[in-house]
């Protein structure tokens, strides 16, 4: 399946000014599938090593940093004859080699002719403590799951996909009712590549749902195996309260929701642990609408999403028979899918700053408030359904007049003076 995130590896391949490569993500976005396939489109061969395989040399970096020693052991192990050139080297789950990440910056400096990518679906909970990230020394990139876009060219969609990319909003309105329905199967589906890949070739809900629960369990697995025990019981709160904590008119994350009487200084560290995996995203909420957002972070006040909706729908135990029912999927728990769905197209431009923003008195809140890379601050209210009052929409646009606003929601693209309403599918 095709993943947009190749076009960046191909540009990193060829710039002048490449440095080894993180490649972050959580587990099953499909990591190494799309660095396996870069490997294979765009080089002559591969040396990939996953050091949480049991034959792994996990102690590869441990007696020096030495790039011709690295490359020797390499060739052993990959039975290759490595050459700068035209060889790929993957450093699979580099977190469980000791001092992996450590001697990029190594081979960064001695070595700066070999295109190194080292990847990690815990790298952010996994640095051993005698590690620092050689800042200045590496390239990052980061995969999410699957946008919707990706999914509409997994459906075989290209010409719509397209559309979408190039964001001809006029063109698209001809496929509307096409689109809204693969939006609903987006929503169930989720973009995890392998529920996604079952879906396309079988069209089997129950599937889905089973693949999505393994993906699930075996994210429970990671923290019993990595997560410090004396804060497990904790992570398991905090990751079964989400559906919970999406359904509430007021989405900001409660700690009363896990527990009476719970406090945030109970929970912080496994909300940390649970963000550094990239399983859960954190979004602040920003008291003013003023360059930079970050400054006016409130950071006792945030929403919490999981990183891909089909698990929003697994954990929440949505039934398939909601994707038949109209547009009921859409409106499901106060429209906590719908929000989750927007919050994953927003996270896929990492140029965007996210926030949400609550008025002083609390009684109204903004979905969701974005800086751009040109420090444009837009305003977007996300409406999960065609009902399209928006009192909290209106009174900040209102209030604050800002040059572009956007609600996203069911009905069709059109532009009114003071706002721009944009379907659901094309938000990108």
């Amino acid at each position: 399946m095709y993943r947009i995130k190749i076009k960046e590896l191909k540009a990193w391949k060829s710039s002048m000014k490449r440095k080894p490569l993180v490649f972050l993500g959580a587990r099953q976005v499909g990591k190494t599938y799309l660095l396996q396939e870069f490997a294979k489109t765009e080089y002559k061969q591969m040396a990939y090593i996953n050091f949480e395989r049991p034959n792994a040399p996990k102690n590869l970096f441990e007696i020096d940093f030495d790039a011709d020693r690295i490359v020797t052991v390499l060739n052993a192990y990959c039975n290759l004859k490595i050459n700068a050139e035209d060889t790929l080297i993957i450093f699979d789950e580099i977190q469980d080699a000791p001092k992996g990440i450590t001697a990029l910056k190594y081979l960064f400096e001695d070595a700066p002719q070999y295109h190194v990518i080292a990847a990690g679906s815990l790298l952010g909970v996994g640095i051993h403590p005698d590690e620092s990230f050689p800042v200045g020394k590496v390239d990052y990139m980061k995969l999410y799951p699957m946008s919707f876009q990706e999914f509409l060219l997994a459906m075989g969609e290209t010409g719509i996909a397209e559309l979408l990319e190039k964001k001809d909003l006029e063109n698209l309105k001809f496929f509307n009712h096409k689109l809204i329905n693969y939006l609903r199967y987006y929503l169930y589906v989720g973009g995890m590549p392998e529920a996604v890949k079952d879906f396309v070739q079988n069209r089997d809900w129950q599937n889905v749902r089973s693949i999505q629960n393994q993906i699930l369990f075996s994210y429970r697995n990671d923290f019993s195996k990595h997560a410090p025990k004396e804060i497990l019981p904790r992570i398991n709160m905090v990751w079964d309260s989400i559906p919970a904590q999406l359904s509430k008119e007021n989405k900001k994350f409660i700690y009363g929701v896990l527990k009476q009487g719970a406090r945030a200084k109970d929970f912080e560290l496994a909300i940390q642990w649970l963000t550094d995996a990239g399983l859960l995203y954190k979004v602040y909420n920003t008291s003013k609408p003023a360059l930079p957002l970050v400054a006016y972070q409130e950071l006792s006040a945030f929403k919490l999403f999981y990183n891909d909706v089909g698990l929003l729908g697994a954990m929440s135990k949505l039934n398939a028979k909601t994707i038949a029912d109209g547009d009921a999927i859409f409106t499901q728990f106060k429209g906590a899918l719908t929000e989750q769905y927007v919050f994953q197209q927003l996270i896929q431009n990492e140029t965007l700053s996210i926030y949400y923003h609550t008025f002083d008195n609390s009684k109204y809140e903004l979905d969701f408030l974005v800086q751009t890379a040109n420090d444009e601050i837009i305003p977007i209210e996300v409406k999960a359904d065609k009902n399209l009052q928006a009192n909290s929409f209106k009174l900040f646009c209102q209030k604050y007049t800002p040059k572009k606003a956007i609600r996203t929601s069911l009905a069709d693209y059109h532009v009114e003076s003071w706002m721009i309403n944009l379907p659901l599918y094309a938000l990108t």
